[in-house]
C-alpha cells in the first residue's frame, strides 16, 4: 500500500502492484501481484520513438537528441516543448494542423494561464503527447505512408508500434491486447512481469549500444523535455544520468530500465492514483539501490510528499508501507 496519514492515522490507502524483472523475463523482485494486465499508456513512448532510430528518420531530417526526448515525454507544454515539437513537424514538411492528438489546456499551469490571457484555446500541440504525435508523423513521412490516418491502429505507423510491444515484451502478438490511449493512438496490454521485462531488455539493449542506447541517451541527457517543471521524472532522471530512464504513464502507471544492471521495472496503482506511483516510484530506486541518501534529499518531495491544508500548513504525509520481495 501506499498510505496518506493525516494527524498520526492513516486516512487512505492506494492498493498497487510491482514487477521487476531481468532480460530474460525472470522476475527478480515483486510486490502484489505480478501478473495483472496493464496498459503501458505513456510509459510505452520510449519503445514508440526506437523506429525513428532504426528506420534512420533522425538522420533523414536532422532530428537532434532534445526532439527524440520530446518524442518521449508526456510533457508539461511549455515553449521548450512546444519549440522541439513544431522543429519535428517543420523538419518532416508538416506542422500543427498534422496533428490527431486533440487539444488539452497545458499541464503547466501558468502556461495555461498565459493562454488564457492571450484569448487562445488549446491546441494539439499543446497535447502533452504532441511530440510523440509528432514522432509519428515523421516516420510516415519518412517511410511514404499516409499522414492523414496514422493514429487509426490499422495505420502502418500503429502496426509498428505493436511491433515493438511484442518484441520487447517478448508476448505472442495475439496476446497483446489494446485499446485507444488518451490521445487517440493504440495503447497495449501485457501481463505487469512483461512490461518490467521489457524495460530491462531496453535498458540491457542501450548499456550495449545497439539503437536503444540513442533514445535512453536522449531522455536523460534532455530529461525537462521528456516531463517538465516540477516532474518527477525529470528530477529522478537528473539525478541517475543514462544509470536509468524512467517513464509515467496515465492511471498510476510507471516503467523504467537500469542500463547498468539490466533490470526493468513496472508499477501498477489500482485507482490510478497519480499521487501514489510517484511515491512508489521512488521507494523502488531506493530499493533498488539506484538512488542513495543525496538523492533521496534532494527527491524528498517526491519519496513522502507533505500533506497541507488551505492554510498552508503541513498536516500529513503520504508514504509507502511495502517492500520488495523475492519470488
Amino acid at each position: 500500500m501506499i498510505e496518506v496519514v493525516r494527524g498520526g492515522v492513516v486516512e487512505s490507502r492506494h492498493a498497487f502492484h510491482v514487477a521487476v524483472a531481468g532480460p530474460s523475463g525472470r522476475l527478480m523482485a515483486m510486490a502484489g501481484d505480478a501478473e495483472p494486465r496493464t496498459f503501458y499508456r505513456s510509459a510505452a513512448k520510449p519503445f514508440q520513438a526506437l523506429p525513428l532510430v532504426e528506420d534512420g528518420v533522425l538522420e533523414r531530417f536532422g532530428i537532434n537528441a532534445k526532439e527524440l526526448a520530446v518524442c518521449c515525454g508526456s510533457h508539461e507544454a511549455e515553449p521548450e516543448h512546444l519549440a522541439a515539437t513544431r522543429s519535428i513537424l517543420e523538419k518532416a514538411g508538416l506542422d500543427e494542423g498534422h496533428l490527431r492528438c486533440g487539444p488539452h489546456p497545458p499541464f503547466a499551469e501558468e502556461e495555461a494561464r498565459a493562454l488564457t490571457r492571450r484569448g487562445e484555446e488549446p491546441r494539439p500541440i499543446h497535447n502533452n503527447c504532441s511530440g510523440k504525435h509528432a514522432g509519428m508523423l515523421a516516420l510516415a513521412v519518412a517511410r511514404g505512408w499516409d499522414v492523414e490516418e496514422y493514429y487509426r491502429e490499422e495505420h502502418p505507423v500503429q502496426q509498428r508500434m505493436r511491433a515493438e510491444i511484442v518484441r520487447w515484451a517478448g508476448v505472442p502478438d495475439h496476446e497483446v491486447e489494446t485499446g485507444v490511449d488518451g490521445c487517440g493512438v493504440t495503447c497495449f496490454s501485457v501481463p505487469l512481469r512483461a512490461m518490467a521485462a521489457s524495460f530491462a531488455r531496453f535498458a540491457a539493449a542501450a548499456a550495449e549500444g545497439q539503437a536503444a542506447a540513442s533514445v535512453v541517451s536522449a531522455m536523460t541527457r534532455h530529461p525537462f523535455l521528456v516531463g517538465g517543471t516540477g516532474r518527477a521524472c525529470t528530477e529522478v532522471m537528473e539525478r541517475t544520468g543514462f544509470r536509468a530512464f524512467v517513464k509515467l504513464g496515465a492511471e498510476g502507471v510507471y516503467g523504467g530500465g537500469l542500463t547498468d544492471r539490466g533490470i526493468g521495472f513496472a508499477i501498477k496503482v489500482h485507482d490510478g492514483a497519480r499521487r501514489a506511483v510517484e511515491v512508489a516510484l521512488l521507494h523502488v530506486l531506493e530499493r533498488l539501490d539506484v538512488l542513495g541518501p543525496p538523492d533521496l534529499e534532494a527527491l524528498a518531495r517526491w519519496r513522502r510528499p507533505a500533506v497541507h491544508n488551505t492554510r498552508g500548513d503541513v498536516v500529513g504525509e503520504i508514504r509507502p508501507s511495502f517492500e520488495l520481495v523475492t519470488p
